[in-house]
């Protein structure tokens, strides 16, 4: 369903600041497939996104969508098959208007408009109000209200609502619930997981935190210095890494058990003893 073939993108190059964010990127993904990418900051994750959001051009490869490459298809072109997430739940929405309004524009948006509509007829807002109740977000009653007067769980619920407004065959999210506390983060995480149940969507989940993978995840991919460096089932990575990118990354999870998370830290500890005496 989702193609990505030798995806490597530089920025400023040439220059004292260049910077190789991507190189020699494949990825994978069927229809209905959940999938990971996790990696520290800087990993190259965002610019990842980015790239297939339509945010840029890559320098060198090629994104597939559907059988259809779309890898020089502008972002808002992408919009009708790509729904996408973000770590701030108001990039991904305009905040002065109201969760009605926002859906209705990403109606305009994938239609060609960018022109901030006045007012939205009464057979748009029935319809609105059945796609809100349809995903079970519990915002039907918040219509009318502005999204940044939303909690932050309500937020990234109407982001959310608006990632999936058009039915995608691919929902992106990058970092959706990591500016979330951790009871509101685990209520959107199993609401995401049974939405892409029931749906159908294939979707790509962004995130440095392993917990997250680990309620998440059918696979993971792990991200290092802009490359895919372990990639396979979930179970597999989490219990048997063979990258030592991902053992390092796996030790530095915490686990509530004190126990537990001293073996933890001493595992991490050994692991960065050989990579410096290496």
């Amino acid at each position: 369903m989702l193609d990505l073939k030798n995806i490597s993108k530089t920025f400023n190059p040439g220059t004292v600041n260049e910077k190789v964010a991507l190189e020699n990127v494949n990825l994978h993904l069927d229809d209905g497939d959940f999938a990971t990418i996790v990696g520290s900051n800087g990993a190259g994750k965002s610019t990842l996104f980015n790239a297939i959001a339509g945010e840029f051009i890559a320098d060198t490869g090629t994104i597939t969508l559907d059988g259809r490459d779309i890898t020089f298809l502008p972002d808002f072109k992408r919009s009708k098959a790509i729904g996408r997430m973000f770590q701030d739940p108001l990039r991904g929405t305009a905040p002065h208007m109201t969760i009605e309004e926002n859906l209705a524009l990403a109606f305009l948006r994938a239609s060609g408009h960018t022109s901030v509509f006045s007012r939205i007829n009464k057979k748009d807002r029935e319809l609105f109000a059945e796609k809100l109740s349809a995903l079970g977000l519990g915002l039907e009653d918040r219509m009318k209200q502005p999204v940044g007067l939303l909690s932050g769980g309500q937020r990234q619920r109407a982001s959310l609502a608006r990632g999936l407004a058009l039915k995608p065959s691919l929902l992106i999210a990058d970092e959706p619930t990591s500016a979330l506390d951790v009871s509101v983060q685990a209520k959107v995480l199993e609401l995401f997981k049974k939405l892409q149940v029931e749906i159908g969507f294939a979707c790509l989940f962004i995130t440095h935190d392993l917990a997250v993978v680990d309620m998440l995840a059918d696979r993971i991919m792990v991200m290092h210095k802009g490359r895919i460096v372990e990639h396979g089932d979930a179970d597999d990575i989490m219990q048997r890494p063979s990258n030592q990118y991902t053992k390092k990354l796996l030790a530095s999870l915490p686990v509530p058990d004190p126990r537990e998370q001293q073996k933890h830290r001493a595992h991490l500890h050994e692991l960065l003893a050989a990579e410096n005496a290496a």
